[in-house]
């Protein structure tokens, strides 16, 4: 029953941080967020500034969920972009790898030798005549 209390909990944590986001005051002049209502659950009033560009510490939805209680945050929420998880998983492994052509996979699974190319007609540099 305990858990089924936290995933309350967190989902109407998250439902709030949503709309306190959604719902922010863009001030442009200080480059500055700032919350429009009062959200006591998230420890944000009326006023408060949510983001800055300069000498500000962001609000952390784990930082919330951890003040009020809830000790395993990481299943709640997802890990860091920069830090892990799936998405830098696929930038590191997945895009960065080569893309391998048909001949030189048919060359390593049927030992076949891959064609060598011709010399480039003068040098690379095509037929374009000066």
């Amino acid at each position: 029953m305990e858990g089924l209390a936290n995933k309350e909990l967190v989902e109407e944590l998250r439902q709030q941080w949503k709309s306190l986001w959604r719902e922010r005051i863009d001030d442009k002049v200080r480059a500055e967020g700032i919350a429009s209502a009062d959200y006591s659950m998230l420890f944000a009033e009326k006023g408060t500034v949510i983001f800055a560009t300069r000498n500000f510490k962001v609000l952390s939805f784990r930082e919330i969920l951890e003040l009020h209680g809830i000790g395993d945050a990481g299943r709640f929420v997802p890990p860091n972009p920069q830090t892990g998880g799936w998405g830098k998983f696929i930038r590191t492994m997945i895009v960065s790898q080569k893309p391998h052509s048909r001949a030189k996979m048919a060359a390593f699974y049927f030992g076949r030798e891959e064609k060598k190319k011709q010399q480039l007609k003068k040098g690379g540099r095509g037929w374009l005549h000066f």
